[in-house]
């Protein structure tokens, strides 16, 4: 037990030279237990000022999908970088129609700031992920929070393309495996944002990687997009990566390489193919 919380034996693993680890701590922001993975290069017990990469999961996941599936720490330890991936929602609550459904709710937190209840005092998860866990990070780790990059996959894709776009200058580039590009124009946009904010669309584009899109007006980013053609969620029109493009045309300052992969569908055999190359990208611009 220290300031961070408990790290939980269970999830303390030797891997490439480094340490896969995982975190609980009390978080005062979603007033609940949290769980997050945290591995830590080979270079975290000589070198300081470590460069960080926060990756977000998608729907119905937890902290250990892609530390379990990804295979992503050997690129990290390439690359000596700490990675962070927190869980998908605030656990333990039981509101009504909590854990009804896979895509709102429990597990699908969808990275925004509820204003509605019961949600609006835990399920803050935006709040979470861009302030208190770097606040945590920076309190306990060799990081330098000035070498950040974020990246993300589905539901979370969506999360890490928002908090890049609506905080100009704290994530270095982002990048993404199959996100929700528009969700206000998605089914499964519409279902939270509705239950999350509320019925004013209008306050759904704060939270909306197409309408910040447009009205981004930091520094000059980088963003990498990989899509699978064969996602069946894509011809099901959750995704709209089209939409996401014409925005970022239309701003000078956002450099998209929106990549669509033949042959991949929306599942983490996609994201293993091809997270080398988001982790060569990312470290280009923090290591």
């Amino acid at each position: 037990q220290d300031s961070l919380g408990r790290r939980l034996s269970s999830g303390i693993n030797a891997e490439y030279g480094g340490l896969q680890c995982v975190y609980e701590h009390e978080s005062s922001i979603l007033k609940c237990n949290m769980k997050f993975g945290c591995f830590l290069p080979p270079q975290h017990e000589k070198k300081k000022n470590l460069p960080v990469v926060y990756f977000l999961s998608g729907l119905t996941c937890t902290e250990q999908n892609f530390i379990m599936k990804s295979g992503f720490q050997k690129y990290a330890a390439k690359h000596g970088m700490v990675v962070v991936n927190p869980d998908t929602s605030p656990r333990g609550f039981d509101f009504p129609g909590e854990h009804d459904s896979y895509d709102f709710g429990s597990g699908a937190g969808f990275y925004v700031n509820a204003t509605e209840d019961p949600w609006k005092n835990n399920y803050r998860m935006y709040s979470y992920v861009t302030g208190e866990l770097p606040s945590v990070l920076a309190s306990n780790f060799n990081i330098n929070v000035n070498k950040s990059a974020i990246s993300g996959h589905s539901m979370g894709g969506h999360g890490a393309l928002i908090s890049a776009l609506k905080n100009p200058g704290k994530y270095k580039c982002v990048s993404a495996f199959a996100p929700i590009n528009n969700p206000s124009e998605c089914p499964w946009g519409v279902k939270a944002f509705s239950g999350y904010l509320g019925e004013n669309k209008g306050a759904w584009k704060q939270y909306d990687a197409t309408y910040l899109a447009k009205e981004y007006d930091g520094p000059k980013m980088e963003i990498m997009v990989d899509q699978g053609e064969e996602d069946p969620y894509l011809a099901d029109k959750q995704l709209l990566p089209e939409n996401l493009s014409n925005a970022c045309s239309g701003n000078k300052l956002l450099n998209l390489n929106l990549r669509i992969q033949p042959g991949y569908d929306h599942g983490y055999y996609f994201i293993t193919t091809f997270i080398e190359e988001h982790f060569t990208f990312m470290a280009r611009h923090i290591c």
